[in-house]
């Protein structure tokens, strides 16, 4: 592995002024503030102030107000704020890229998904919002005596609480669906990357997005993110499982839903008939792409036991090609953790795993020569159920190889913990299709890591099992923002049958109908 002579940043690229900027679109009256720094280098990059319940009580009032105007503008005003932004992103992505760049520490190259992705969901929800959210006929009870429509209404003020590992698409794009539905929202990005989310929110209002629609706080999510969930009408949260769960529960006491895309455990499967080198290839983006640190990162691969060392010799060939690297341009292939915590993990997993019998193939090592938080992307073999990260998510650059003999036995593997997020199959796609149902994961990926269905926006993506509850993307992404309400019309007779006839009579008249109904195709 290879690291850039390239120059880490060594202060924020952003004047006094335009900091001052972004931190102004945050709602607080404490007068605290607390600083951030770079991965990259440890250098601070800015004062963020701290937001009190006060001012979440603040935000909720305010976003309600603003909610009432909003629900009621057009779906073709709204439409076009979303192609606007849509616009916007890709117009403003240099300082976007910089920004998460300083903020989470990933390579430029990592960063851009993020503002691809962002784009492609104002595209996405812009031009399917009238199909979407449209009323909708239902069949009645009594055909032609009643008709039944459903609308979808918006659920009120949704509260976020964004991560810190894709901190502008999973801060925005989430609430995107939730604004194109009528809601508001109130939000509060990860402490460790506010600025890439406050230039996006910055965005949504240039689109015309009304400011009082999309409020942000900021805090420690004990404090901020627990008063959100206690006034939110709908919460959807990115993070631990852990952290995850006790959102649920504070969630279930108030009756309220929420979405929760949660840990993963990803696992690869190389399949009998796969091409290795393009099986090798594929894997080096699906397990480093932002150093790990990705929900649907793979975290285990699953090799058949006869071609095990072609492919362990070609995924590791080009893992130690990879180039490790500091800087605001598109040289790197992968970039820095994002914290010391996140690299105590992965050295903790590395040491762990070894104590117990793994080999390290390749990486193994921080690099502090690079910046404070790198750590070389590494692979193990011959790791067992003692080891932390046989079944624990490591959330870095670490990836354990392990061989199978039969397809249903790398099935088993691959469904074997509790989680459910994300997997891979690479091999004949006929073949891969038909495994894809036995797998017990949100989303599958065939001869693609996690790409084809995250870039997808039609597809629905979320983890089953201890990976998370509900849908982000596509039509269920919508709607998990709305309520629906059946608007039932009666015609001519009531239900309850006309007055001039006795109930044993219409009773009699109406069940030779149900009969008749039984028999026509579409009653």
């Amino acid at each position: 592995m290879t690291a850039l002579d390239t120059p880490a940043v060594t202060a924020s690229p952003l004047s006094a002024t335009r900091l001052a900027e972004l931190t102004a679109l945050i709602r607080t009256t404490t007068g605290e503030s607390r600083t951030t720094y770079s991965p990259l280098d440890g250098a601070p990059v800015a004062d963020v102030p701290v937001s009190s319940v006060a001012d979440v009580d603040a935000a909720f009032a305010a976003a309600r107000e603003a909610q009432k105007a909003w629900s009621r503008t057009s779906f073709r005003e709204r439409r076009k704020a979303l192609l606007r932004l849509h616009d916007l992103v890709l117009e403003h992505q240099d300082e976007l890229l910089d920004l998460i760049q300083i903020e989470s520490g990933k390579s430029r190259q990592h960063a851009y998904d993020e503002v691809a992705h962002l784009a492609l969901t104002a595209r996405f929800y812009a031009r399917r919002l009238r199909k979407q959210l449209r009323p909708r006929r239902r069949n009645g009870a009594l055909p032609t005596l009643t008709s039944i429509t459903v609308n979808q209404v918006p659920k009120g003020v949704v509260g976020i609480i964004s991560p810190w590992n894709y901190p502008l698409t999973m801060a925005v794009s989430d609430g995107l669906p939730a604004i194109a539905a009528g809601n508001a929202v109130v939000h509060k990005p990860d402490s460790q990357s506010p600025l890439i989310a406050l230039a996006g929110v910055e965005l949504l209002r240039a689109a015309g997005i009304p400011a009082g629609v999309w409020q942000v706080v900021s805090g420690a999510g004990s404090v901020v993110g627990t008063a959100i969930i206690d006034r939110a009408d709908y919460v959807c949260f990115t993070g631990s499982t852990a952290t995850g769960k006790l959102i649920a529960q504070q969630a279930a006491a108030r009756l309220i839903s929420c979405s929760l895309e949660l840990g993963g455990k990803n696992p690869m499967i190389v399949l009998p008939g796969a091409d290795i080198d393009k099986a090798a290839e594929g894997a080096v983006q699906s397990c480093f792409s932002s150093a790990g640190q990705l929900c649907v990162s793979i975290e285990r691969l699953y090799v058949p036991q006869d071609r095990y060392e072609e492919f362990s010799a070609a995924f590791v060939s080009r893992v130690q090609h990879l180039a490790l690297g500091a800087s605001l341009d598109w040289d790197a292939d992968i970039g820095s953790l994002v914290s010391q915590a996140q690299l105590d993990t992965v050295t903790a997993h590395v040491a762990d795993a070894t104590a117990h019998g793994a080999t390290v193939l390749v990486g193994g090592k921080a690099r502090p020569d690079i910046g404070p938080y790198f750590y070389e992307p590494t692979v193990l073999e011959g790791v067992t159920e003692a080891a932390e990260c046989f079944a624990g998510e490591t959330f870095g650059p670490l990836v354990s190889l392990y061989p199978y003999s039969t397809v249903d036995e790398a099935v088993a593997l691959a469904n074997g913990g509790e989680y459910g997020l994300n997997a891979s199959l690479w091999g004949k796609p006929r073949e891969a299709r038909a495994i894809a149902p036995l797998i017990k994961a949100g989303t599958v990926n065939i001869n693609e890591g996690f790409s084809a269905t995250f870039g997808s926006i039609d597809a629905p993506m979320g983890g089953m099992r201890q990976s998370g509850l509900g849908r982000r993307q596509g039509a269920e992404g919508i709607l998990r923002y709305t309520e629906p309400q059946a608007v039932g019309v009666q015609r001519l007779v009531p239900m309850a049958g006309p007055a001039f006839l006795k109930p044993q009579t219409y009773a009699r008249l109406l069940t030779t109908g149900l009969r008749i109904l039984r028999r026509t195709p579409r009653a």
